[in-house]
This record gives structure tokens, C-alpha cells and sequence, in this order.
């Protein structure tokens, strides 16, 4: 709630919390787990169209006076997120105008889950919340991630062997 609230009144234009601080936690929750077990980080997204790198750094270099230093918040401009995907994974990324863009693209389907904090906690799950709650990661083939899915639900079932993994579809 702290990270809802400094995000909240910061001001960052489209922010969501996204991904591993949401699922991690109910899984946590539901298996008796330390609160913070296997989350890595905090991705805060925010949707800005000034998509120069300084602009972004500048909102990185805040969010590290900001926010605790751990778990490390990691605040990225999802509409700068075209510009260099190509490079680090090999393959293109339209541009966005949303985080809810964004979130709809993640590698797992149980990963696209985004909460914020306005008057009252806002979620935005395109594909439901039930794989969270059924312990299962789901692939989402709308972008070829199958690399990325594998590697996270890898790292995810030696944290949370609960899980079950559903297979990237085959071509």
C-alpha cells in the first residue's frame, strides 16, 4: 500500500503496479509464505508520449528517492518501450499509448494483472484473475514470448512449486 500511495501522489501520467508484486503476493498469501517471497522487484508503469530517454531517466532517478530501496521499484515508460525492444529481444514491439496496451502483451496471460490506487484500488486484469487464483501460468501468444514465458514459469514453479505451467500452443 505504501508504493500505491507515493505512486498515487506522485502524479506519473497512466501508472499502474504491475505483474510479479500483485501475483506474488496472493500466492504468498494463499500458500503461507513470506510476504515479500520471490518478488525481485516492483515494475510501476506510467504512459508518457515525451519518449526521450532523459524524460524517462529523470522519472527513474526520482523513483529512487522516492521509494524504499527494497524491493527496488523499477518505474518505465511503456510508450519508450518500442524503441528498444527489437534490440534486447529480437523481435518488434508496436508502439503503445496505454499501460493497459502494455500489460495486455505480457508473455503470461497470468501476468497481466495491474492495480492503482486513486480514491479506491483500481484493477485491470484483461484475462481474469482466475489463473492467479488457480495457481496456473497461462502463455499469451500475442506477441512470440515463448522464451520469456518459459523462463519466468521456470523461476516461478523452484518458488512456488504449487504452480502448474501451461505450455507454450504449439505453431
Amino acid at each position: 500500500m505504501r508504493t500505491l500511495r507515493i505512486a498515487r501522489d506522485w502524479g506519473l501520467p497512466d501508472w499502474w503496479l504491475v505483474s510479479g508484486a500483485i501475483y506474488n503476493q496472493v500466492w504468498n498469501s494463499l500458500t503461507g509464505r513470506a510476504e515479500m517471497h520471490g518478488v525481485k522487484d516492483i515494475d510501476l508503469f506510467y504512459c508518457d508520449p515525451d519518449t526521450c530517454w532523459d524524460a524517462e531517466d529523470r522519472v527513474i532517478r526520482r523513483a529512487e528517492t522516492l521509494f524504499p530501496a527494497q524491493p527496488p521499484v523499477e518505474a518505465r515508460n511503456q510508450a519508450r518501450v518500442h524503441l528498444w525492444y527489437q534490440d534486447h529481444f529480437g523481435a518488434a514491439y508496436p508502439a503503445v499509448t496505454t499501460c493497459h496496451a502494455a500489460i495486455d502483451r505480457f508473455a503470461c496471460r497470468t501476468h497481466c494483472v495491474g492495480i492503482r490506487l486513486d480514491r479506491e484500488l483500481q484493477v485491470y486484469a484483461p484475462f481474469g484473475l482466475d489463473d492467479i487464483f488457480s495457481f496456473r501460468v497461462t502463455p499469451n501468444p500475442v506477441l512470440n514470448n515463448r522464451e520469456t514465458h518459459e523462463a519466468k514459469a521456470a523461476r516461478q514453479l523452484s518458488l512456488w512449486p504449487e504452480l502448474t505451467v501451461v505450455p507454450w500452443p504449439i505453431d
